[in-house]
């Protein structure tokens, strides 16, 4: 049976995607900084689909500890999915230096970090998949968003080169662009409904652009045609605008 190894479990979407796959008979390697909340999901998913599932601590910006946590997985993955994150107000981020700093380490270094290591250990098997829970906020910085979004921007040329990289070597590579997600790092936006996707919807979607190897996954298509114009319109326009 194949084993997922998800990064950042404690979150709504890594919950739920650990739920989708653990449905589809995958054994489930569950990664989070604090890996004992995870406990009663361990149990559920063993006892609800049969399977595997083992908890690992793994903190996104301990770089110096990514290689030995690789090593310590009681098996190498076949898929890995990378949906650690954080996100504040930007107002805070641009104030705070601490809140910027632990947003770009967790969104896009971090991610980089332990990617480059299962990377390599993929390439030299010639086979996996590896997944990054991007942003539609990496498309283009705007005002509102853009410690963040620069993060997400950074991460999503990482996997779009990482992609590239890896094709010839039997791994692929899966950028998610969920939109907004109704979870505990939104609870405090306003978000409008039908632009907001749940994270079962986004987990099953996951699941589909895995098995069928999708490069870019918009979880709700719309997404792609809102940022079009974004993205094309002229930067002397485009910086006098409130976005």
């Amino acid at each position: 049976m194949p084993t997922l190894l998800l990064l950042g479990a404690t979150s709504d979407m890594g919950w739920a995607i650990a739920e989708a796959f653990a449905a589809q008979g995958y054994h489930i390697q569950l990664a989070a900084r604090n890996p004992q909340v995870l406990e009663p999901a361990q149990s559920d998913l063993r006892i609800r689909f049969n399977i595997n599932c083992t908890l690992h601590p793994f903190d996104a910006v301990d770089y110096d500890s990514h290689p030995g946590f690789y090593r310590s997985l009681p098996q190498e993955p076949d898929v890995v999915v990378y949906a650690a994150g954080y996100m504040v107000d930007n107002e805070k981020a641009v104030t705070d230096w601490a809140d910027a700093r632990r947003t770009i380490d967790t969104n896009y270094t971090g991610a980089v970090s332990i990617l480059n290591i299962i990377a390599a250990s993929f390439a030299a098997r010639g086979a996996g998949v590896i997944a990054g829970i991007s942003s539609v906020a990496g498309e283009r910085g705007r005002q509102s968003n853009y410690i963040y979004g620069s993060a997400k921007a950074g991460f999503t040329a990482y996997l779009s080169g990482l992609r590239n990289a890896l094709h010839a070597k039997g791994v692929h590579v899966l950028t998610v662009l969920p939109g907004f997600v109704d979870t505990k790092m939104t609870q405090h936006l306003k978000l409008p409904p039908l632009l907001t996707a749940q994270p079962a919807a986004v987990a099953h979607a996951v699941y589909k652009a895995v098995v069928s190897k999708q490069n870019v996954l918009y979880v709700k298509p719309i997404w792609r045609w809102i940022m079009l114009p974004i993205k094309l319109l002229p930067e002397g326009l485009f910086k006098k605008q409130k976005l």
